[in-house]
């Protein structure tokens, strides 16, 4: 298994588990490349995307891949991350992954979570983050310590159209305008606003800052809003004692906005593509088909992918082209709206083969007036941050509950 900081070198992952540092009893359990999880399908190996950001080549690398050593499908993630189920040769998939440059780090490989505005530098907003993204994860990697964080704590960068700051994150920087037209940042630790910075140069300082709070904190704790209360306030006093005012106070307002799907006119003047695929699965010749546009890609939290950077003809060209192949560029489709876990038989959780009922479901069943998310067992795995209608499996069948 090839080690990103040194390309020839082969040997065992360096993933530390973070147990002494945190005082957790339990082992990190969330996959990573280097230590995939073992489905009752094969392995399955999660990809951290910064942003959800992928070249055309880095895309073409992961349809190869799943098509050769996985099930023939990019599973996207409600993280805006990637996942191949289905491994047999782990080693293979490591190495292929590593020198496409989409594992830049064994240390902090399952700490890399980064969320930012898929948007971000092309449709609205107040700033491109693209930039402040890189400074953060290059200033994460490079921080030793930092490794010892859980693969679940999450970081998010929001340039203002709010799709990240109120989605779970355990520490978040949101565009504000002020009244003079700069732009500074509110600082959203576990969804309250706990302060800002001036501008971007600070952001980074403060989002690691209060990572390193945390594990001073954290104990057996993954995330910050598994900390005890005590704990919790503790941290958030630390934090407000950081930070200059909040420039919005009050109550976090997240927007719950259309989706990210069809055709949008970017602020440069080119055109960016926003489509959905059955079940959240990008089948992989489809992959390569898109990549083949070589065009950047970003990957959303809502399982969207968006193709960027177009011009008007080359958009006609793919909508044409890719949308009998299956990608969806229709915001009035249900498979924008509905979405699941594995379930069974591919996840030894799973209480039903929810994939199948979930097809069955979009293809005969009533029209999908709501948000869905479709679940095998009780641990909800997938489900999106806004409220939604919960379909569970149980033993005794599909449970309904709004979350």
């Amino acid at each position: 298994m090839r080690d990103p900081a040194s390309p020839s070198s082969h040997g065992q992952s360096r993933e530390p588990t973070g147990e002494s540092s945190t005082g957790r009893t339990a082992s990190d359990r969330c996959p990573g490349v280097f230590t995939p999880h073992p489905s009752t399908d094969g392995a399955l190996a999660r990809v951290r995307l910064l942003g959800g950001s992928i070249t055309p080549e880095q895309l073409a690398v992961l349809a190869h891949v799943a098509a050769q050593y996985g099930d023939g499908f990019v599973d996207l993630t409600g993280r805006a991350n990637v996942q191949i189920r289905g491994i047999a040769d782990v080693d293979a998939v490591a190495d292929a992954l590593v020198d496409a440059g989409l594992v830049p780090s064994t240390t902090h490989e399952k700490v890399r979570n980064i969320e930012v505005s898929p948007f971000t530098g092309r449709v609205g907003g107040l700033a491109d983050l693209r930039p402040l993204a890189h400074e953060l994860d290059d200033a994460l990697r490079s921080d030793h310590s930092l490794a010892a964080l859980s693969g679940r704590f999450l970081f998010g960068l929001d340039d203002g159209h709010t799709d990240i700051a109120g989605g779970g994150t355990d520490v978040c920087a949101v565009a504000r305008s002020r009244t003079d037209g700069s732009v500074g940042f509110d600082i959203v630790v576990d969804g309250e606003i706990a302060g800002s910075v001036a501008d971007d140069s600070a952001v980074t300082q403060a989002l690691l800052g209060v990572a390193h709070d945390f594990l001073e904190v954290a104990g057996s704790a993954w995330r910050i809003a598994d900390l005890p209360e005590s704990a919790r306030g503790d941290l958030m006093a630390v934090t407000r004692d950081r930070l200059d005012p909040p420039l919005e106070p009050g109550a976090l307002a997240p927007t719950a906005g259309d989706p990210r799907v069809g055709w949008f006119d970017q602020d440069d003047g080119r055109v960016l593509l926003g489509a959905v695929v059955e079940l959240g699965r990008l089948p992989a010749r489809l992959a390569e088909f898109i990549a083949a546009v070589e065009a950047p890609v970003v990957f959303t939290p809502d399982r969207e992918i968006l193709v960027c950077d177009l011009g008007e003809g080359v958009a006609e060209t793919v909508v044409r082209v890719l949308a009998p192949m299956g990608l969806i560029f229709d915001a009035a489709s249900p498979w924008a709206q509905v979405s699941s876990c594995a379930g069974a038989p591919g996840c030894s959780r799973g209480l039903a083969e929810v994939r199948a009922d979930v097809s069955e479901r979009v293809e005969s069943g009533p029209p999908v007036t709501e948000r869905e998310h479709w679940v095998g067992c009780d641990r909800g795995c997938g489900s999106p941050r806004e409220p939604h209608l919960r379909v569970e499996a149980t033993s005794a069948g599909y449970r309904r509950t709004h979350e």
